[in-house]
């Protein structure tokens, strides 16, 4: 909802400010929402060395959706999101809303290493209070629920999910734009992480 503010800036002035106000963020919670990083990768089941060589020939791939937003009037490509729910954890919530968007079920990763969950993350701190957590989940494609994921989506959501490999998110996100889809701004800060680190040869 639209929200007025006076503040003082460093030079003592007095002045107004127009912003919008997310109302949904539960009073347990410290984020409105999620956004999701699934990485799409098969497993092995055996440990043998043909499945371990499989393995390693399969790149991780990031789960992406279509989704028309009317505020911009465009298709937005977009990681899957969703609010959190009263009592709610945000790695809950993540794959709560991968399930319920993808049809897919996933598992936290990296959750004891502190990588599982972002710090939070404000999405227009000019404009609104709205922030949310990223949160880092793996997909395993050899295991029997995620063979044929069916998405449970609720009346008012057209969702398309498709996959592109990390390595040329980037390059996909130029090409996906150019055919007149919306960049979302986790999707493009994420493509141009992974440039930077390929360019700089951070790792």
């Amino acid at each position: 909802m639209p929200a007025g503010h006076t503040y003082t800036d460093p030079l003592g002035t007095e002045r107004a400010w127009e912003s919008a106000h997310r109302q949904t963020r539960p009073a347990t919670s410290a984020v409105d929402g999620v956004g999701i990083v699934a990485i799409l990768q098969r497993r092995g089941s055996d440990g043998s060395q043909q499945q371990q060589q499989q393995q390693q020939r399969t790149e991780p791939e990031l789960l992406l959706q279509r989704q028309y937003r009317p505020p911009v009037d465009r298709v937005m490509i977009e990681v899957p999101a969703g609010l959190v729910d009263a009592g709610e954890t945000p790695a809950a919530c993540a794959l709560r809303e991968l399930k319920e968007e993808t049809g897919y079920v996933g598992e936290v990763a990296g959750e004891e290493e502190g990588f599982g969950i972002s710090p939070v993350m404000f999405n227009d701190p000019g404009f609104c209070n709205t922030n949310l957590n990223m949160v880092h989940v793996t997909v395993d494609l050899s295991r029997p629920e995620n063979q044929n994921p069916q998405p449970e989506l609720e009346d008012s959501e057209f969702i398309e999910c498709f996959s592109v490999p990390l390595r040329d998110l980037y390059a996909e996100c130029r090409r996906l734009e150019k055919e007149g889809c919306a960049i979302d701004a986790r999707v493009g800060t994420l493509a141009e992480g992974i440039e930077i680190a390929k360019r700089w040869k951070l790792v």
